[in-house]
C-alpha cells in the first residue's frame, strides 16, 4: 500500500501523543508485552483503547470497549466502520483527494455493510460498531495496531488492506502521532524482512525483479542473481509436494511442529533428499535432518543488530562464546561458502553491516558508531547526518503527492474450514505470556509463570453442552487429525469458540488440527480458523 513494510510510527508517538488506540487481532499484553507497556502508559495518560478480538483477552480487559467478533469476519467489520465514518461526515476529504486513489470504488464497496448487516455477520452489536466508528472518525491521533489475529488467515493480505483503508479515510498515517503498527512477534522479525529474507525483495525492500536494482547487488556480490522472485514458506512445501524442491536448509525454524497441518508437513520434510538444520537446540526438525549445524544464541553469543516493530535498528553485543562445537551463524554460512568454492570474505558482523549499508539506501547512515551513540536509529536513515525517521510517509501531506496511497476494495471471504454438524466448534490458536512458539526456547525452563502444559480452552456453556469437565480430558477432532488434551473452562471465551496454544507440541500436537489453507499473496496459513468437534474422555 505504501511501498515499505514497516510500522509507520514510533512507540514514543503511541505513548505520548495518540488519543485513540485500536488493537485489532492482537493480544499484545501477552504476545508483545514490551510494546504493551508503552500502550499502557498511553492509556494511563488518557488515550482511549478499543480491542477487536474473538476472545476477551487480557489486553481487552484494559479496553474502553471490547468488540468480540466471530473469527474470520474482520473485513465486514472494517467495511461497516468505514461506511459509518463516511456517512457521519468524518472523512478527511482534503487528504483523500490529494493523497489517495480509488476512493469512489471503495466507498461504493462498503455501502452494503450497514451496522445491522455487520452485526448479523460479525456477531458484534451494531451499537458497538457505531461507537468505534465515531471514536475513530473523531480522533486527532489514531493508532491502529494488529498482528497474527489479522494475518494468520487465508485472506491475510486483504485483512491488512481493510485496516489500512480505515487510516486513509481519516488521514491517520504520515504524520506525528497517527499511524499503523503491524506488531512483530519476535525481536528481529522486522530486521529479517529488511535484510531481504522475503522471496521478492533484496535488502532494503528493493525489488528482485528490477534489473537496475538487481545489477547493484550482482556487482557487489560478483554473481548473477535470478531475475524472478523465489518461494515463501508455504510455496516451498507445495514445491516439495510437487517434486520441484528436494533440498532444504532450515536456520532457526522448527517447521516440523510450527506448520499448519502438521501431519502433511512431517510427510513432506521426510521426503526430502537433503535436509540441513542450523539451530541452537535439537528441535523436532533437527531430528529429521541429514546434517545438523549447532549455532549460536544470537542474543548473547554473537555481534550484530536487531530491528524492532518501530523500525529501530539496535546493536546486539556478544557476551559469551558459543558452547562446545556451536559456532556463530555467520561463521557457519561463510565456512559453508568456502566448502562450496566461494570466498565470501570476512564474517565480521560490522563489515557485513557496512556492506549492507552500501547497498540499502534506507540503512546508509547507520554506522555501528552512530547506533551506539544514539541507542538505535529508525529507518530510513539516508546518511550519517540523518537522525532517522520517527514516522513514515510524510510525503502524503505534501502539497503535491507524486506517489499516492491506494484504497483497496476487499470482499468478505469466510474461513475455509466451515462449521457444520460434524465440526460445530471454531478453534483459534495463539500465544501466551510465559511461552514462545513451539516451546523450543521456553519449554525446558521451570518458572512460577508456567501454568502447566497445553489445554483446550472452552466456555463453561460449551463445556456443559459437550459433556466436558473442567480439568478433565477431551478428544479433539478436525478434518485433518485427532489429538487428546486436558480441558480448561475459560469465561473469556464466548460459546462456539475454543482456544489452544502451540507451545507444548510434545504434549499436544495442536497443529495436527490446523488447516494449511494459505493466503495467495503472502502464503500465510489459516491458523486462526479451524473447525473441530470435541468428545469427553472418561
Amino acid at each position: 500500500m505504501f511501498g515499505a513494510g514497516g510500522g509507520t510510527s514510533s512507540y514514543e508517538e503511541l505513548r505520548e501523543t495518540a488519543d485513540l488506540i485500536v488493537l485489532w487481532g492482537s493480544n499484545a499484553r501477552e504476545a508483545h508485552p514490551i510494546f504493551f507497556h508503552h500502550l499502557l502508559k498511553a492509556v494511563h495518560r488518557g488515550a482511549k483503547l478499543y480491542v477487536v478480538d474473538p476472545r476477551r483477552t487480557s489486553s481487552a480487559q484494559w479496553a474502553d470497549l471490547w468488540l468480540g467478533l466471530d473469527v474470520g469476519t474482520d473485513i465486514p467489520l472494517s467495511n461497516a466502520i468505514a461506511r459509518e465514518v463516511i456517512h457521519s461526515g468524518y472523512v478527511n476529504e482534503e487528504f483523500v483527494a490529494r493523497a489517495t486513489t480509488g476512493y469512489e470504488a471503495y466507498r461504493e464497496s462498503v455501502e452494503p455493510w450497514t451496522l445491522e448487516e455487520a452485526e448479523r455477520v460479525t456477531g458484534v452489536p451494531a451499537a458497538a460498531i457505531k461507537e468505534l466508528a465515531h471514536a475513530w472518525g473523531a480522533a486527532k491521533f489514531p493508532q491502529l495496531c494488529w498482528t497474527l489475529g489479522i494475518t494468520e488467515h487465508h485472506n491475510a493480505v486483504d485483512n491488512v488492506f481493510a485496516l489500512i483503508n480505515l487510516a486513509l479515510l481519516v488521514g491517520g498515517v504520515g504524520r506525528n502521532g497517527a499511524g499503523l503498527q503491524p506488531l512483530r512477534g519476535q525481536n528481529n522479525v522486522q530486521g529479517g524482512g529488511d535484510m531481504g529474507a522475503i522471496p521478492n525483495k533484496l535488502p532494503g525492500f528493493q525489488d528482485v525483479e528490477d534489473a537496475e536494482l538487481r545489477a547493484k547487488f550482482e556487482a557487489a556480490w560478483n554473481v548473477p542473481l535470478p531475475p524472478k522472485h523465489g518461494l515463501h514458506l508455504s510455496g516451498m512445501f507445495e514445491a516439495i509436494e510437487h517434486g520441484d524442491l528436494s533440498a532444504l536448509y532450515v536456520i532457526g525454524e522448527n517447521p516440523a511442529q510450527s506448520e499448519a497441518d502438521q501431519t502433511r508437513a512431517l510427510k513432506l520434510l521426510t521426503s526430502l533428499d537433503c535436509l540441513i538444520v542450523q539451530d541452537i537446540f535439537r528441535t523436532k526438525t533437527a531430528e529429521l535432518a541429514d546434517v545438523v549445524l549447532p549455532a549460536s544464541a544470537s542474543w548473547a553469543e554473537a555481534e550484530g543488530t536487531v530491528t524492532s516493530s518501530e523500525r529501530r535498528v539496535q546493536r546486539v553485543r556478544k557476551a559469551l562464546d558459543p558452547p562446545g562445537e556451536a559456532r556463530d551463524d555467520i561463521e557457519i554460512v561463510y565456512e559453508l561458502g568456502r566448502h562450496l568454492g566461494v570466498d565470501l570474505g570476512s564474517p565480521r558482523a560490522e563489515e557485513v553491516w557496512d556492506e549492507l549499508r552500501s547497498l540499502s539506501p534506507m540503512h546508509a547512515g547507520m554506522s555501528y558508531e552512530r547506533l551506539e551513540q544514539l541507542g538505535g536509529i529508525q529507518w530510513p536513515c539516508w546518511d550519517e547526518q540523518h537522525p532517522g525517521e520517527p514516522f513514515l510517509h510524510g510525503r502524503l501531506w505534501e502539497d503535491v503527492v507524486e506517489d499516492p496511497a491506494p484504497f483497496m476494495v476487499v470482499e468478505h471471504s469466510p474461513p475455509v474450514d466451515e462449521l457444520d454438524a460434524d465440526f460445530p466448534l471454531r478453534l483459534t490458536t495463539g500465544r501466551r505470556l510465559e511461552s514462545f512458539n513451539t516451546g523450543v526456547q521456553t519449554g525446558g525452563f521451570s518458572s512460577p509463570l508456567h501454568r502447566g502444559g497445553e489445554a483446550l480452552r472452552v466456555s463453561p456453556e460449551d463445556g456443559a453442552r459437550y459433556g466436558l469437565r473442567d480439568g478433565g480430558r477431551a478428544l479433539i477432532t478436525s478434518r485433518r487429525g485427532v489429538v487428546e488434551a486436558p480441558v480448561a473452562f475459560d469465561r473469556m471465551l464466548r460459546p462456539g469458540l475454543a482456544f489452544m496454544n502451540l507451545h507444548f507440541p510434545d504434549v499436544v500436537e495442536t497443529n495436527v488440527l490446523t488447516i494449511d489453507a494459505t493466503d495467495p499473496k503472502s502464503g500465510t496459513a489459516e491458523f486462526k480458523a479451524t473447525a473441530i468437534r470435541v468428545e469427553a474422555i472418561a
